[in-house]
C-alpha cells in the first residue's frame, strides 16, 4: 500500500457516500459504510475518486479482493445497474472535484 498513490480526500468520500446513499452493491443504508476499491489494491487499484465506492461491511468482506463483475454475478446482484451507476457517479464527481485550469482567468 505504501508504494501506491492514494488520493481520495475526506470531502470526496463524503460526496461518494451522499451520491450512493447506501452500499453501492446491496443498497443497505442502515449500517456504517466502508471504502471499497472496485479494482482491488492487490490487482492494481488505488483509493481514488474513480475506484472507491461505499460498501457495507458484509459486502466489503465478501468481495474481498475479487474482481467486481464476477463477484456481483456470483452474489446475483444487478451488474448492469451497478456499473452504470458507478460510472455516472464517478463522472459527476470527477467534474465536481476537477482542478480549475490554471490558464483560465
Amino acid at each position: 500500500m505504501a508504494r501506491v498513490t492514494h488520493d481520495l480526500t475526506d470531502e470526496q468520500w463524503a460526496a461518494l457516500t451522499a451520491a450512493w446513499n447506501g452500499c453501492a452493491y446491496c443498497g443497505a443504508a442502515d449500517r456504517p459504510l466502508q471504502r471499497d476499491c472496485v479494482l482491488p489494491i492487490s490487482r492494481g487499484g488505488r483509493y481514488t475518486l474513480e475506484n472507491v465506492v461505499p460498501a457495507c461491511g458484509s459486502c466489503n468482506a465478501s468481495k474481498s479482493n475479487d474482481e467486481v463483475t464476477s463477484w456481483v454475478r456470483r452474489k446475483k446482484l444487478d451488474e448492469r445497474a451497478f456499473l452504470l451507476r458507478h460510472r455516472e457517479i464517478a463522472l459527476e464527481l470527477i467534474a465536481r472535484f476537477a482542478e480549475p485550469d490554471a490558464a483560465t482567468p
